[in-house]
């Protein structure tokens, strides 16, 4: 039996996932950190163990009925565990903030600055003092009423709503209107009132016109449908909606992605003529901190917001409502917050950036810094790769915050697998060996050094293997791409040239304007081209001009972005894999005999799958005062399938043991059928044989969709020259699984094609032949091209805060 102040979490007998009865002793008041490579089961025993029974430790403190549907969804796999505190979990979520969520919103810092204004602004004479909800655009009390506190309106006009107006009624002129019988009813409403539909849109009456497009009425008439030989139709009441009208409803109410996307197209939205983008009422726009007014302020970054605050106190200006006193020390805790997210190298963010936005690594870090102001002890902070997304240099300020955390009296639990944040750990445990079944071991917990002694593990070899990758000779560019003047966000008047037929990793803090360069503009140059429309189309705003483009025949743009949203799309069903399994099933003797086609072994259309849950395999348990939840399907028990489905089996396998196979165990399954073996092999290529068939798109990290989309595009026969765009690939990579990775890339340049990622990790830039550095700061102090050449020329460049880190890398 263990103290109730036992030093030590102590987990006993986990078996989460791949996890093999795991015991093992953490000490608390530690930085931890949890090494291993992709599928090892580091995040099952941090997150999936650890965490998780400390969440469901919380549940137990709750209502009984609450906790009796709880228990539902199951605890997690573990004997027991001892010594555990609260914990706080910070993942790398990509979640879907709402456009109302900001960078103010999310650290809470937007509270504090309206506190402020209401107490210590400087307001008009004889002007009441406004309560803090009245400088807020998310309140009924602060919401400018034209805009509805959004700072945009959506508006439309007749070239929008009319592309073509030689075009009559009848012929679609109304481009904006719906299809089918909802369109053909307006068309006969329009009639019935007495408007020509027959004659060209251009030669109807101007204010026709405009009452056809723009009215708010709602007439109500009775139609007398034009009789169709072999059909019957009855006059029916019908009522007009004009076509703006008929835009907007669709674009506020619809629930459907497609219709609205359509909607979308007969939109403009522009700055709100009442608040001029403010998103506030004018009351609080009158109101002034340092002759500011608290948009103005909020649209600064916080490293300018910070300069200003501190200057601004005790300024020229009315006296403040609340007086200095208050001021002062109001000021002193918004300067005191904002220096902990500057600190974490988010001083190029403003407060009214809005979270949709930010990378799920921006979005973490804010959490962190609100957490450390949080003033919390004795708590477990679980963290997701903190340092994902981050330059070397922003990886020190991190490490400094992590450490401030454990100084204030709490454990920090750390998923990582940068090096420097690994050997600042007071603990390491390290998981393997390998990823899947072959995984799921603990090989090392203890101090760092005592990795060493442990040769099995895959993490030894980086952490202690100090010596420099060999130098590459770097390949010589077959052609340019150059672009000159890019103005885009941060990125300002920039000449930029990419080479041809080598493999160009863009590096520079974060918010230097890397992904703007890459993924707006290249990305957005070359997609415009591929669709058919000259290079000057939709990106055309981006650049004064671009050459070189005739040389490349395609472009593959490989992001982080989800593979589907739902647990439907899944690994199997987005290669291609799952038609091939689906007709193999179908083929079978059992399936012949039952008469089955390929159709009755999907679990997306009725038929072979179970419908209790849909095909889902878990069906939505509702909480009271808690979000929904989801439990195994009590008809199924997750097998997604019905009994009779079941039945089929191929090779000894039903359809629902086949899509639980591992990559790896799948490709020892279907070796021979030339189909399936080629997307499983470059799955395995890329480093994801760990992951099961059947995985849900919403259990993937951005990291392992990517990865799949290029073992996708891998299968493809190539033609013609390809350029390859990567954001971060790297990202929730163990330095193992980036050499595998980088295998593949370069085996795609020395086919003949161009690889162009954004990257931080210095191990695959000292591995690029051609560097371009952004910086050097972010925001307002990055987009300008610091240096670019090979990688040995730009790790000697003065001003660029990446060189040093690059020159270790070189082992210079």
């Amino acid at each position: 039996m263990h103290s109730p102040h036992d030093p030590y979490v102590r987990v006993r007998g986990a078996r989460e996932h791949n996890l093999q009865d795991v015991n093992v002793d953490i000490p608390r008041d530690t930085l931890t950190v949890f090494t291993g490579v992709s599928g090892s089961g580091k995040s099952s025993l941090a997150f999936g163990t650890i965490y998780a029974e400390a969440q469901r430790r919380y549940f137990e403190s709750v209502a009984p009925y609450a906790r009796r549907l709880i228990h539902q969804v199951g605890a997690p796999a573990v004997g027991e565990i001892t010594g555990l505190p609260p914990a706080v979990s910070l993942e790398q979520r990509r979640s879907a903030p709402g456009a109302r969520s900001s960078v103010g919103t999310v650290t809470t810092l937007s509270n504090s600055l309206r506190m402020l204004f209401s107490r210590a602004g400087e307001y008009p004479p004889g002007a009441e003092q406004l309560d803090s909800d009245a400088f807020s655009p998310n309140t009924a009390a602060g919401a400018c009423p034209e805009c509805h506190g959004l700072g945009r309106i959506h508006r439309t006009d007749e070239g929008l709503l009319v592309p073509d107006p030689s075009l009559s009624i009848r012929e679609g002129a109304i481009a904006a209107w719906p299809g089918a019988w909802q369109g053909k009813n307006l068309r006969d409403v329009l009639d019935t009132l007495g408007y020509d539909v027959d004659r060209p849109w251009r030669e109807l009456d101007a204010k026709d016109r405009e009452w056809i497009l723009f009215t708010d009425e709602q007439p109500v008439v009775t139609v007398h449908p034009v009789r169709e030989a072999g059909r019957i139709q009855r006059p029916y009441q019908g009522t007009y909606m004009s076509a703006r009208r008929y835009v907007l409803h669709t674009f506020a109410d619809t629930k459907s992605r497609t219709l609205r996307a359509k909607a979308e197209r007969f939109l403009t939205s522009v700055p709100c003529p009442v608040c001029d983008g403010s998103r506030l009422r004018p009351e609080a726009m009158a109101v002034t901190f340092g002759g500011r007014t608290i948009a103005e302020l909020a649209a600064l970054p916080l490293s300018d917001l910070a300069e200003v605050l501190a200057g601004a106190h005790g300024g020229a200006g009315a006296e403040p409502a609340g007086g200095e006193e208050t001021a002062r020390v109001l000021t002193a805790d918004l300067l005191a917050r904002i220096g902990t997210v500057t600190e974490l190298g988010l001083g190029y963010l403003s407060l009214d950036r809005t979270a949709p936005t930010l990378s799920s690594g921006e979005l973490q870090r804010l959490r962190l810094a609100t957490q450390l102001r949080s003033g919390l002890f004795g708590v477990v902070y679980v963290l997701d790769e903190p340092s994902a997304g981050l330059h070397p240099a922003d990886t020190e300020s991190l490490l400094g915050v992590v450490d401030r955390l454990k100084k204030a009296g709490n454990s920090v639990f750390v998923v990582e697998h940068h090096l420097d944040v690994v050997r600042r750990a007071d603990w390491l445990v390290d998981v393997g060996p390998l990823a899947g079944e072959h995984g799921g071991r603990v090989l090392h917990s203890g101090p760092p050094e005592g990795l060493a002694e442990v040769p099995e593990s895959a993490t030894r070899r980086f952490l202690f293997d100090r010596d420099p990758a060999p130098v590459r000779e770097p390949r010589t560019p077959t052609g340019w791409i150059r672009l000159t003047g890019v103005e885009r966000h941060n990125v300002r008047g920039v000449d930029a040239a990419f080479p041809l037929g080598v493999f160009t990793a863009v590096t520079g803090v974060s918010g230097s304007g890397k992904s703007t360069l890459v993924g707006q503009v290249l990305a957005g140059v070359l997609a415009d081209r591929q669709a058919g429309e000259e290079a000057s189309g939709a990106a055309e705003q981006f650049f004064a001009s671009v050459t070189g483009l005739e040389a490349v025949d395609r472009l593959v743009q490989v992001d982080q972005k989800p593979i589907g949203r739902t647990p439907r799309s899944n690994l199997a069903t987005y290669t291609g894999l799952f038609d091939t399994v689906r007709k193999l099933f179908a083929q079978t003797g059992t399936a012949r005999e039952h008469g089955y086609t390929a159709g009755r072994f999907s679990f997306n259309v009725r038929g072979g799958r179970c419908e209790t849950c849909q095909g889902e395999g878990f069906v939505s348990v509702e909480l009271l005062f808690l979000p929904s939840t989801y439990a195994p399907c009590p008809d199924c028990h997750g097998a997604r399938y019905n009994p009779e489905t079941l039945e089929v089996t191929l090779h000894g396998l039903t359809i629902a043991q086949v899509l639980d196979l591992t990559v790896e165990s799948a490709a020892s399954f279907f070796a021979g059928t030339p189909a399936a073996e080629r997307a499983l092999t470059t799955l395995l290529d890329v480093g994801l044989g760990y992951l099961r068939l059947g995985q849900p798109a919403t259990e993937l990290s951005g990291g392992e969709a990517q990865r799949i989309k290029l073992a996708s595009e891998l299968q493809r026969t190539r033609r013609g020259h390809t350029l390859y765009l990567l954001d971060e690939p790297t990202t929730g990579l163990h330095p193992a699984d980036v050499e595998v990775l980088m295998r593949q890339l370069h085996g795609l340049v020395d086919a003949g094609n161009t690889v162009v990622v954004v990257e931080h990790d210095m191990a695959v830039v000292a591995g690029a032949d051609q560097v371009i550095d952004l910086g050097p700061g972010g925001g307002d102090r990055g987009g300008r091209i610091v240096a670019a050449g090979a990688p040995r020329e730009v790790a000697r460049a003065a001003g660029s805060r990446t060189a040093p880190y690059l020159a270790r890398a070189l082992g210079s």
